[in-house]
């Protein structure tokens, strides 16, 4: 079992259209957890809403981590996403081929990079709208 779970999820109303993102993190050894959803980001799509999202809460989840003195390196992540694509290109088994998309790709594998161990589980539609409410 991963020390953290990530779980992630975003939106934009039209695509493109004002986008959201809402993520949670949870400590497994307690349950701890921290959550945030965000204001409206500005337009984009979909696509850019879901890695701004994990974004969002990696960076998140780095900061408590230093903040307590210790090292990324040392934990294990769970990340848990509903989108194919974002879920896919992170794994390194799709490309990312968009230049929209590229930059959040690089920073979100650049951010994973620094965890001990990354585990990847896609979730449904249903179970991101029932964890994180968006």
């Amino acid at each position: 079992m991963a020390d953290y779970i990530v779980h992630f999820d975003g939106g934009s109303e039209g695509n493109p259209g004002p986008m959201r993102y809402a993520w949670l993190l949870t400590r497994t050894r307690d349950g701890a957890t921290r959550r945030e959803s965000s204001l409206e980001l500005g337009q984009g799509t979909n696509n850019q809403a879901e890695y701004l999202g994990l974004i969002a809460a990696l960076e998140k989840l780095i900061s408590i981590i230093e903040g307590a003195g210790r090292s990324p390196q040392d934990f294990s992540v769970e990340v848990r996403g509903d989108s194919r694509l974002v879920m896919r290109q992170i794994q390194g088994k799709w490309r990312c081929r968009s230049a929209n998309l590229r930059p959040l790709y690089d920073r979100a594998r650049i951010l994973l990079s620094r965890f001990g161990e990354v585990t990847y589980t896609e979730v449904s539609r249903a179970v991101s709208v029932e964890v994180l409410g968006i």
